[in-house]
């Protein structure tokens, strides 16, 4: 099984910027993911200013580390973002062939509104904004007639489309993927299956993330893959949830990896990287997980 790096903190002695900076610091950390174990890297929409996708991408391949995925895309829901969406797209689309990624990872859903409490998450809570559980068959259709549309320009490049499970979206759960997916019916389009995001959209999860993964590996062309320790605190109607390495959490991972094996999935499985700390040392521990499991899987 290919592993790819959804890093999620870049930082870097002496770099402090979150992202891949300079190239003198992409570089040393290039080399860093490359020695632990990484195939390939993910990278956010923040990358589409490159002056010179040509050098970056000839500066991974280097190294290594080829850009297998791009974040990027968008919702068609909002009014304030529907009549750019599909601009959005083809833009993410062509910088994503141009870097030679295979797929651009998308969210569907807008920004939630500001927590008047002050003091939300917009995770492990009673109320998700944006969720499934408010949204109308109509933002579905919707949705489905644009990234059907995004999919047609995708296909053109070569590439795939992986909707990703996500809070605070109208797909936040195995049954409303499944549910898009069908009402899209392009055949370069896949759900990535975070279970991180399904765990912690609520105090307490709609579903388990067996029955998840168990439902949407056959329908699954890329997979984030995070895990969590979670505290919940009934009084609140509120759980916190902490990020671990992949094998410490309370997601099952040797599950989820068998699950996707048996369905025959192929691509990449990208490990959100560690939000704190070296994450180097937290990520290691990750990828020789996973990479042993799936050894040990037969994958």
């Amino acid at each position: 099984m290919k592993v790819a790096y959804a890093f999620r903190r870049g930082v870097l002695y002496p770099h402090q910027d979150g992202g891949i900076g300079s190239k003198e610091h992409r570089s040393a950390f290039l080399k860093k993911a490359k020695e632990i174990g990484f195939d390939g890297i993910e990278l956010g929409p923040n990358v589409l200013d490159q002056p010179d996708v040509a050098t970056l991408r000839a500066e991974l391949e280097d190294a290594g580390m080829p850009c297998v995925a791009i974040r990027g895309g968008g919702g068609f829901i909002a009014p304030r973002n529907a009549l750019g969406a599909g601009k959005q797209w083809e833009q993410i689309i062509q910088f994503a062939a141009q870097i030679g990624a295979g797929v651009v990872n998308s969210t569907i859903g807008g920004s939630p509104a500001p927590d008047p409490r002050g003091i939300g998450t917009y995770r492990g809570e009673r109320i998700s904004q944006g969720s499934s559980r408010t949204a109308r068959e109509e933002d579905y259709e919707r949705t489905a007639r644009g990234l059907s549309e995004a999919a047609k320009v995708a296909a053109d490049h070569g590439l795939e489309i992986s909707i990703e499970i996500h809070q605070n979206t109208i797909v936040d759960n195995s049954w409303t993927a499944l549910h898009l997916l069908e009402l899209i019916d392009q055949p370069n389009v896949g759900i990535n299956p975070d279970l991180g995001n399904i765990y912690w959209t609520y105090d307490l999860p709609e579903e388990s993330c067996e029955d998840a993964i168990a439902a949407l590996a056959p329908h699954c062309n890329y997979w984030h893959c995070k895990n969590l320790y979670r505290v919940h605190i009934p009084d609140l109607e509120k759980s916190i949830l902490l990020q671990a390495p992949i094998p410490d959490g309370d997601i099952d991972y040797r599950f989820a990896i068998s699950a996707m094996l048996d369905a025959d999935y192929s691509g990449y499985l990208a490990i959100e990287g560690m939000r704190l700390g070296d994450q180097f040392h937290g990520d290691l521990k990750s990828v020789a997980y996973v990479k042993s499991v799936a050894a040990e899987l037969g994958g």
